[in-house]
């Protein structure tokens, strides 16, 4: 036992030393107890002072963020033994998704349906909190077991929210084929993780004796390993075949619960795939898998099929469910590219995807509330009778589909750039592949985007459409986030510096 004690004081003084880099978390989890609290003193008049404690907290944790800037600076720093890493990258990721959480949190409580529920939404708060913390771990995991308890912290306040509307069977359906297809993803990626544990006799992802360990081993059985923890960040990530849950899961969840799986956890785990492959990327000896053919052909497969799928669709959850999709795929050509210019290419367009994605569903829920539906054919002739909210509109889907003057444009181009010059350097066929994929799909989102501004604008309906009282913060946000998507793609350094 006494020679355990040198070791435990060494342990002991690395993670005081590593604190001080993992201020937001604990900020985090200070956070989510302090909302819990909350909710216990005020009972049932708890919303408003949750929603208002949660939304404050936020804001300190994006200033803790960005106070770590330049304290992390371009090294790559190692914490808790190596469970966890702090880099540039990750951090920027954290940005983005505490940024986007904080337009969440004000959102949820602008849709009518789920405000109407009868545990409101004090209980809400607390799960996204512990989500966000989850999401955190996710882009800062550097070993095997941090990976899958990130993943797990994750997906078990994502079944939460998705069944959080209880009485409402539909709602009901969509959370149970959310637990059973995560309940699968999470099992398939636990073997995966007893592969490569067994492999290499090794979590740690960044050691040498990792990359030694998978090629010493049959390729076969490595790429088969690898293959099942791409299953579990798949899941995340919703690419091809890990998509099947995705339209089901978006049209039955509350309309901001949408927002929330199709923006925050795609950030979260393109990070953490990033911090994945790192180790493959810079190893000379890596052999057995080339996995940028392996995650080429999933992103061309990904583009297409969820672009294609997305055409036949008309309910505006499914469609942008199937949108997510395609996003998804282009965005794995930024990640393919395993270049500095490939990953900031990928955060700005994450950025702005994230931010038109839930102007996108505040516009859904606006015209639903209206309507009371989210078919598109129901929005026949109301382009003329609500101009603000269907002007918002058009620009945030001109944005999504990626044409000029927006910042979904400029994030394409971005990323085309990035592909294109890594192209240049190697002639990789995989790349030209994928640049012609993500050139003809945004060519077909054209076609299901279309039919929004077409249903609002040219097509008239014999109903009589009353005026229905609509929430006017849910107008004023999606107006200021149309706003941003055409100042963003004029002016794009505004957010990459």
């Amino acid at each position: 036992m006494h020679y355990l004690i040198p070791n435990i004081s060494q342990q002991l003084t690395g993670i005081i030393g590593d604190i001080k880099y993992f201020i937001p978390e604990l900020y985090l989890a200070a956070l989510f107890i302090l909302v819990i609290v909350t909710d216990l003193l005020f009972a049932r008049n708890s919303e408003k002072f949750c929603r208002i404690v949660a939304c404050v907290g936020i804001v300190l944790i994006i200033g803790a963020d960005l106070q770590l800037l330049p304290i992390t600076g371009d090294k790559l720093t190692f914490l808790f033994s190596g469970m966890l890493l702090q880099n540039h990258t990750s951090l920027i990721f954290r940005l983005i998704i505490d940024c986007t959480a904080f337009l969440l949190l004000l959102y949820f409580a602008w849709d009518k349906q789920l405000k109407s529920h009868s545990k409101r939404l004090s209980d809400l708060y607390s799960i996204s909190i512990a989500a966000i913390f989850g999401l955190h771990l996710m882009t800062m995991a550097a070993n095997l077991l941090s990976v899958y308890l990130a993943i797990e912290m994750v997906s078990l306040a994502s079944y939460l929210l998705v069944a959080y509307r209880s009485e409402n069977a539909f709602s009901t359906e969509a959370g149970l084929k959310y637990v059973l297809f995560g309940a699968a993803a999470s099992a398939m990626m636990l073997y995966g993780i007893s592969l490569l544990y067994g492999f290499t006799g090794t979590l740690s992802i960044f050691t040498i004796q990792f990359i030694d360990g998978l090629n010493q081993v049959n390729s076969g059985a490595s790429a088969l390993a690898l293959t099942l923890i791409f299953i579990g960040i798949g899941f995340k990530l919703s690419f091809v075949p890990m998509h099947f849950w995705v339209p089901d899961v978006y049209e039955g969840a509350p309309t901001p619960i949408t927002a929330f799986l199709s923006t925050v956890p795609k950030v979260a785990a393109f990070a953490l795939l990033i911090n994945f492959l790192t180790p493959f990327i810079i190893s000379p000896e890596w052999k057995a898998l080339n996995l940028g053919t392996y995650l080429s052909v999933i992103g061309i497969i990904t583009m297409i099929v969820g672009n294609f799928a997305a055409v036949m669709q008309n309910n505006a959850k499914r469609m942008l469910a199937y949108s997510s999709i395609g996003h998804t795929g282009f965005a794995l050509m930024a990640v393919v590219t395993f270049s500095a210019e490939g990953i900031k290419a990928l955060e700005y367009y994450l950025a702005v995807y994230v931010l038109a994605n839930i102007g996108a569903l505040m516009l859904v829920t606006y015209f639903e509330d209206i309507t009371g539906s989210a078919d598109v054919n129901t929005y026949k002739g109301l382009g003329l009778k609500y101009p603000t909210a269907s002007i918002s509109f058009v620009i945030i889907l001109i944005s999504l589909t990626g044409l000029p003057i927006s910042a979904g444009f400029t994030g394409k181009v971005f990323v085309f750039s990035a592909v294109y010059s890594v192209y240049q350097a190697n002639h990789n066929i995989w790349l030209l592949l994928l640049t012609i994929t993500g050139a003809l799909t945004t060519v077909v989102a054209l076609f299901y985007y279309i039919k929004i501004p077409l249903n609002l604008f040219l097509r008239r309906t014999d109903n009589v459409i009353e005026t229905v009282d609509t929430s006017k913060k849910l107008l004023i946000t999606a107006l200021i986030i149309a706003v941003l998507v055409i100042f963003l793609g004029i002016f794009p350094q505004f957010l990459i510096h």
